[in-house]
């Protein structure tokens, strides 16, 4: 019995080595992706042409997977994320793993491994192949992707083991286009991965040089910086590895310039690492360095994954997609590694920022109630990327019908079987077809327009230098210091931010209040960024609703502090994109750029009061 009890585990033990082990393969062009991917890939090559797409098919099970990669610790998510986006389970909710990081829900494990939630012109370049290409890969190019820090255009100055400084003459950009070069990596992954692991500034402990007890020592990708609840713990792990490489042998140490006593050394040899332990073994996307269900390594798979932060794929790849487009690269020859999987969903699982709860199953035939097109999202608000366009009177299945921050939108599927989200508004049931040529109503409030420029985040829209008495032709004004231009209103004086203050400069017999996350604020409450100031008529009908921007704020608290500079921070870094009001609001400059490193300048001098953010 004692014989049986050992053979079966062993058999059993077999069973999971090999399960998780399986030899994948890939094939080439969109015709060899499973029916659920070549929508998406076929609107991306009528953009792009030059698009190579592979399929990797991993030969993995979808449901194994998820459950591997729901193990304690392996994904991370901020600590200030929703519940939806953590480990709610008893023992689990809100413990940090890593200092400000908690443990992945499921879903946001199924969100981010599902490649399908991603097959657009930005997100698509998780999957690119990021081996070094020297006739696309050049210095411009990463440049543009370290603009927005202080690394951008920036000499280099570090200090050595006792302190002292030592400047040199090459900038940032030079040591990560000579990386790329040494090791074979692409610069632009080089660079957009510095971005992600150390953040937008040069103070960060990692390549300080200053952490106590590891002066002198740079690891500008965090390679080694395991999570620990220690005080710096992680970074301190970094530096270990930045000094002795764990204990590895002298041969090794000297192949990745092991000790990094420089931020050349760190970054170059940092490079050899992520090519020799990843990109050139097979993990060689952002992706498959994430996830690892793919490698020539041998083993067992699901460990040897480069980050636990789940988004960093997500986030990482905008920059790419913005390095290749302000070049005018993206119509160049790209290739791209997408996985697949055996047993997926039929539907991937959606954004854990949709909220479930205010979304109904539906099956309606419906069709795009526009003039030209309607655009198809990837979630249900207008700061989702576009997926494609739907001509007019095309007609489409309604999948799920909901609300999302105040505003209707639809989940639906195409006929060629592509998902997303379209405004409400511009859906009507099929068998209320109106009579052609009539036109669809168009409502006085600000709506999503019915068609929008695709692929980038909307140009921010900046209120003209002008003040003063403001009226629309109606009952209806704003008087100074308040600023008006569409439906925004700026020009807020800090020292009056309630309610009452507010409507003091309004003149109007209409009714209206203020109204911040759809709660009406009482007269001696504070307003914020994305406040509304709702106007109705004796009926209870909206007339007009403008919306309040305080520059700097963009948190909507009506205060400008730390919290707002961690906020553009994480918006820079792609961790928490900021949204429609608060991108304006963060783009302190007024310039109507991206919220960067001179907003989070702005800030900080603005909250030491050196010089105060011009309303």
């Amino acid at each position: 019995m004692k014989k049986i009890s050992i053979a079966l585990t062993i058999f059993l033990l077999f069973i999971i080595i090999e399960s998780t082990c399986k030899a994948s393969y890939i094939t080439n062009g969109i015709d060899s992706f499973p029916e659920s991917y070549r929508p998406y890939l076929e609107e991306l090559k009528k953009r792009y042409p030059n698009w190579e797409f592979t399929a990797l098919y991993t030969e993995l099970d979808w449901n194994l997977v998820i459950e591997k990669e729901c193990e304690y610790g392996k994904n991370l998510v901020p600590k200030n994320y929703s519940d939806a986006w953590k480990n709610t389970s008893e023992g689990v909710y809100d413990v940090e793993v890593d200092s400000g990081w908690v443990n992945a829900s499921k879903r946001a494990v199924e969100y981010t491994m599902d490649p399908r939630n991603f097959l657009n012109e930005i997100r698509m370049f998780q999957f690119e192949k990021l081996t070094y290409d020297e006739k696309n890969n050049t210095l411009e190019g990463v440049e543009k992707i370290l603009y927005g820090t202080e690394f951008y255009k920036r000499n280099v100055t570090y200090k050595n083991e006792y302190g002292n400084p030592i400047n040199t003459r090459e900038n940032y950009g030079d040591l990560i286009l000579e990386a790329a070069i040494h090791s074979g990596v692409s610069p632009y992954h080089l660079a957009a991965r510095i971005k992600q692991e150390v953040g937008p500034f040069l103070s960060h402990p990692s390549i300080s040089g200053t952490v106590e007890g590891y002066e002198g020592l740079y690891n500008f990708y965090n390679i080694g910086a395991t999570s620990s609840t220690e005080d710096l713990g992680a970074i301190k792990n970094g530096l270990r590895y930045a000094r002795d490489a764990n204990g590895a042998s002298e041969e090794k140490k000297a192949n990745l310039l092991i000790p990094w006593k420089s931020p050349k050394l760190a970054i170059k040899g940092g490079g050899v690492f992520i090519g020799s332990s990843y990109i050139l073994v097979g993990q060689n996307t952002l992706y498959l360095q994430k996830y690892d269900v793919n490698d020539a390594r041998g083993g067992e798979l699901f460990w040897h994954q480069y980050m636990t932060n789940c988004l960093a794929p997500y986030s990482e790849s905008y920059g790419i997609y913005k390095a290749y487009s302000s070049m005018g690269l993206l119509n160049s020859s790209i290739g791209f590694l997408i996985p697949v999987y055996e047993n997926m969903p039929e539907i991937p699982v959606s954004n854990p920022n949709i909220n479930l709860n205010e979304f109904q199953t539906d099956n309606t035939l419906v069709y795009a109630d526009v003039q030209t097109t309607l655009s198809l999202r990837t979630g249900p608000s207008t700061s989702y990327e576009i997926i494609t366009s739907i001509p007019a009177k095309t007609q489409f299945t309604r999948i799920e019908k909901g609300i999302q921050a105040g505003e209707a939108w639809d989940k639906v599927i195409l006929k060629n079987g592509m998902i997303g989200y379209v405004f409400q508004y511009y859906v009507k049931e099929v068998e209320e077809t109106p009579e052609e040529p009539s036109e669809p109503e168009i409502p006085e409030i600000p709506e999503p327009p019915e068609t929008e420029e695709p692929s980038e985040p909307p140009e921010i829209e900046e209120p003209e230098d002008d003040s003063g008495e403001i009226s629309d032709g109606t009952d209806l004004s704003f008087k100074a210091p308040l600023v008006v231009n569409e439906n925004k209103v700026t020009g807020i004086d800090m020292q009056k931010l309630t309610v009452k203050d507010i409507k003091e400069c309004i003149e109007t017999e209409l009714k209206f209040d203020i109204y911040k996350d759809n709660q009406l604020l009482q007269e001696d409450e504070q307003i914020g960024t994305n406040c509304q100031i709702i106007f109705k008529n004796e009926e209870d009908e909206i007339l007009y609703k403008y919306i309040i921007i305080v520059y700097g704020d963009v948190t909507g608290e009506g205060e400008i502090n730390s919290l707002d500079l961690y906020a553009i921070q994480r918006h820079i870094l792609e961790i928490e994109v900021l949204q429609e009001s608060f991108l304006i609001a963060g783009n302190t400059t007024k310039d109507g750029s991206l919220p960067n490193a001179l907003d989070i300048y702005a800030i900080q001098r603005h909250i030491l009061e050196i010089e105060k953010i011009v309303q």
